[in-house]
C-alpha cells in the first residue's frame, strides 16, 4: 500500500468521532471473551510526568484504520506503567500531568463499534507514584529501606488504590479486562512491620531470615509467595464482584515464573517474551503454557531492545511470523507489542506490518488454536528445584531455568516432538508419554523423585540428566557414583567434531548400566576416557549439565550427542529427514492428527543481529508419521493442498518440497 505521512493520513481519514461519546453508545457487535480469542495487540506507553502530549494524536480514525487493517480480537491499552501515573483522567489516584485527550475513551469508541475488546495494561505491584505519595505503601527491603518501586502485597496498597483504580477505569471505560503487569516478577521479599508480624504469627519463628542458610529461610520465601497469591485473589474477587464480565491476567502468574497449579481465578494466562533468542524462550514457555489447562497466549515485542549501544529497532513481518508459528504450534493464541509515540501515535508502518503478521496467523487459526499435544517426549519442568535453588519469590529465573531450555533446544533441533510437563502434573499425564526427559535440575523434591523412580522401576521410558540426578536415581541407573561431582574440563563428541562441556560432572562406576558415551578432559580420545552416558534397560543417563550446558553454547556436537543417547531409549512417531533448523510438533483437534512444522532458521539469537528480514526456505523433507489408521488423506495447510503419500506398516511417509515459515499436516 502506499505509505503516506501522519498528517496526510489524518487529512485523507477524515474528521473523528467527537469526543466523550459513550463506549455504549456505538456498540453494535459482539466481542468475543478472552478463552476464544486468538490474536491480539498491547500497546503501553508507562506514561510519565515529562510526556508533553500524552493522547495527543489519538483519534478515531487512527484507530479505524488500525483495526481495518489488523483485524484483532482485542486491544490492550496502556492505563497505568510502572511509573504509576494513570493514562487517564482520574477521580481516585494521581493522573499523568499533561494528557492532552483521553486515548482509553478513543480506543473503547472505535473498539466497541467494531467489536473489538479492550483491556488494559495496568501495573501491579511496581507502582513508584504510589511510593511517592505514601512511603508506608513500599516493601522494606532486607537493609531496612523503603524500596522505591515495590509496594508491599501486605500493606494498604491493595485495597485504597490498586482496587480503586481498576474498579473505575473499567466502569469509567467499559473495559473487557485487564492484564496486570509488574506482578509475580516484581514482588519482592518485605521486611516490613505488617509481614514481620504475620511471619512470626504463622512460624514461630522470631527473626526473619535475611539470606540463604539463615534459619527459617525457605519457610519466608514460601510465605511471601502465599502473600502474592493472596493479593493477587482479592482483585479479581473485588472486580469479578463489581464486574463478573470482567477478564483479568496477572502476567506470567502460572508460567514458568510461577510454576504452579492454577488455584487464584484469573481468566487467561499470558506473557510477554522478549531479549535475544525470543524463540527459544518462546519453545519452553509456549510448552509449559499449553499444559496448564487454562486460556492462553504469548506476547512477542513486535521491536528488539537488547543492547545498551543501541535503542529500538522493530522486527520484520517475517521475523514475527517465525515467532508466532512457535506459539501457533503448541495451541496457544498470539499477540504483538508495539509502543506508540509519546503522543500515542502508531504509524502506518507498524500497523501493515502487524496486519502482514495477522493475516499469517488467522490463515492458521482454525487447525492451530486450541489443538492438545499427542504426547511423544516430556520434559519435566521442576517447580521445587526453582523454588529451593534461585533464592527468589519468582522467575525471570536467569540461569536456574537452563537445564529446561536448553534441554528442550537440543530436543526440538533434534526434530522430536516435545512437551514440557509441570512437575505439579506428572503424576496426572506422566505414563502417557514414551520418554519422560528429567533435565539437570540441583534439587527435585523427594515426592517428585519417587514418582520418577517408580516409572523407571516399572518399565518406563526416561533420560535422566545431571550430577545431583546421577546420585538421587543411581539405583534405577544402574551405577555407584564416586565421591562427589565436581567442575571438570569435559568435551563430548559430535557425529563429526569435539564439543565443549566443561561442567559439573558425577563420576560413576558401572552396576548393570552399560556405558554409551564417553568424554575426555581434553581434545584426545585415546586416554582419560570417562563415562559420560549410560543405558540401563529403558533408562538413559548423561552425568553432567548437558541441558544448561546446551542453553548457553547450542553447539552441534553437544545436540548431536544427547540425540544419539535419546535413540537408545526412544522411538518417535515421527521422523522428519530436514535440518536442525525444522521444528516438529504433534498436535491433535477435532479427532485429526497435525504435524507442525516451523522453520526457525536464521532466528534472532544476538544483539549483534537483532533483526531479520528473510528466512531462508528448506526442503524438500521427507515425513514418517505412525497412525493408528491408514489415513484417507494428508492436506498442507494453509495451503489446502493434499499431499501424496505411501502407508506401510502402520506409517505414513511423504515429501513436503518446500517449507517457507510454518506448514501444518492435517492427517483425516
Amino acid at each position: 500500500m502506499t505509505v503516506m505521512n501522519r498528517r496526510e493520513f489524518l487529512a485523507a481519514a477524515g474528521a473523528s468521532v467527537a469526543a466523550g461519546a459513550p463506549a455504549s453508545a456505538q456498540s453494535s457487535k459482539p466481542r468475543l471473551p478472552r478463552k476464544d480469542c486468538f490474536f491480539g495487540i498491547h500497546l503501553d506507553l508507562h506514561p510519565n510526568a515529562s510526556d508533553p502530549a500524552l493522547g495527543r494524536d489519538v483519534s478515531d480514525a487512527m484507530v479505524e484504520r488500525f483495526l481495518a487493517e489488523i483485524r484483532p480480537d482485542y486491544v490492550q491499552y496502556d492505563c497505568k506503567g510502572h511509573v504509576g501515573f494513570l493514562g487517564y483522567p482520574s477521580r481516585v489516584a494521581t493522573s499523568a500531568p499533561h494528557i492532552v485527550n483521553d486515548s482509553l475513551a478513543v480506543w473503547r469508541r472505535v473498539t466497541a463499534r467494531h467489536g473489538v475488546g479492550l483491556f488494559i495494561h495496568f501495573s501491579g505491584v511496581w507502582d513508584s507514584q504510589a511510593i511517592i505519595e505514601h512511603p508506608d505503601y513500599a516493601v522494606v527491603n532486607a537493609d531496612g529501606k523503603r524500596d522505591p518501586n515495590a509496594t508491599s502485597v501486605f500493606g494498604p496498597y491493595l485495597d485504597q488504590r490498586m482496587i480503586p483504580e481498576l474498579l473505575e477505569a473499567s466502569e469509567k471505560y467499559e473495559l473487557d479486562g485487564a492484564w496486570v503487569d509488574g506482578d509475580c516478577w516484581a514482588t519482592r521479599p518485605d521486611y516490613g512491620e505488617a509481614s514481620a508480624q504475620a511471619f512470626r504469627a504463622a512460624t514461630g519463628i522470631p527473626e526473619l531470615p535475611k539470606k540463604a542458610g539463615d534459619p527459617g529461610w525457605q519457610e519466608f520465601l514460601e510465605f511471601q509467595r502465599e502473600g502474592f497469591r493472596r493479593y493477587v485473589r482479592r482483585y479479581c474477587d473485588a472486580l469479578h464482584s463489581k464486574r463478573p464480565k470482567f477478564q483479568i491476567a496477572s502476567n506470567w502468574l502460572y508460567t514458568t515464573l510461577v510454576p504452579e497449579r492454577p488455584q487464584i481465578p484469573v481468566d487467561f494466562l499470558s506473557g510477554d517474551y522478549l531479549g535475544n533468542a525470543s524463540i527459544s524462550t518462546a519453545r519452553l514457555d509456549a510448552r509449559y503454557l499449553s499444559a496448564v489447562g487454562k486460556p492462553w497466549d504469548l506476547m512477542a515485542w513486535g521491536f528488539q531492545n537488547a543492547t545498551q549501544k543501541t535503542g529500538m529497532s522493530h522486527k520484520p513481518a517475517i521475523q514475527l511470523q517465525q515467532e508466532a508459528a512457535v506459539v501457533l504450534a503448541q495451541g496457544g493464541g498470539f499477540q504483538i507489542y508495539y509502543v506508540p509515540t509519546r503522543a500515542g501515535y502508531i504509524d502506518e508502518r507498524n500497523i501493515a506490518t502487524a496486519a502482514k503478521v495477522a493475516k499469517f496467523c488467522r490463515a492458521r487459526q482454525a487447525v492451530s488454536h486450541k489443538s492438545e499435544p499427542i504426547p511423544q517426549v516430556g520434559v519435566l519442568f521442576s517447580t521445587s528445584s526453582l523454588y529451593h535453588t534461585a533464592n527468589k519469590l519468582f522467575g525471570g529465573w536467569g540461569s536456574y531455568i537452563d537445564p529446561a531450555r536448553g534441554m528442550v533446544d537440543a530436543l526440538v533441533d533434534s526434530q522430536y516432538s516435545v512437551d514440557v510437563i509441570p512437575e505439579w502434573k506428572l503424576s496426572e499425564v506422566g505414563s502417557s508419554y514414551p520418554l519422560i526427559v528429567v533435565p539437570d535440575w540441583l534439587e527435585i523434591a523427594a515426592p517428585v523423585r519417587e514418582q520418577i523412580a517408580a516409572r523407571a522401576k516399572a518399565g518406563g521410558h526416561l533420560l535422566i540428566v545431571g550430577a545431583a540426578n546421577a546420585r538421587h536415581f543411581a539405583e534405577a541407573i544402574g551405577v555407584r557414583p564416586l565421591g562427589e561431582a565436581s567442575r571438570q574440563g569435559t568435551f563430548i563428541l559430535g557425529d563429526e567434531i569435539f564439543g565443549q562441556a566443561t561442567g559439573d560432572w558425577q563420576n560413576v562406576e558401572l552396576a548393570g548400566a552399560k556405558a554409551v558415551e564417553q568424554r575426555y578432559p581434553t581434545w584426545d580420545t585415546t586416554r582419560d576416557a570417562s563415562i559420560a552416558a549410560t543405558v540401563n534397560g529403558h533408562v538413559a543417563a548423561i552425568f553432567g549439565p548437558a541441558g544448561a550446558i546446551h542453553s548457553y553454547s547450542h553447539t552441534a556436537a553437544l545436540r548431536q550427542f544427547i540425540r544419539r543417547v535419546v535413540a537408545r531409549v526412544f522411538t518417535p512417531d515421527v521422523t522428519v529427514e530436514g535440518g536442525p533448523s525444522v521444528e516438529v510438533a504433534l498436535r491433535r483437534k477435532e479427532g485429526k492428527t497435525l504435524l507442525h512444522l516451523v522453520n526457525c532458521a536464521g532466528m534472532q539469537v544476538a544483539a549483534e543481529y537483532m533483526s531479520g528480514d528473510f528466512v531462508p526456505p528448506v526442503g524438500p523433507l521427507k515425513i514418517s508419521v505412525r497412525l493408528p489408521a491408514r489415513p484417507s488423506k494428508a492436506v498442507l495447510a494453509p495451503e489446502g493442498a493434499e499431499i501424496a503419500g505411501a502407508w506401510q506398516s502402520g506409517r505414513w511417509t511423504g515429501v513436503i518440497n518446500r517449507l517457507e515459515v510454518h506448514q501444518i499436516v492435517q492427517f483425516s
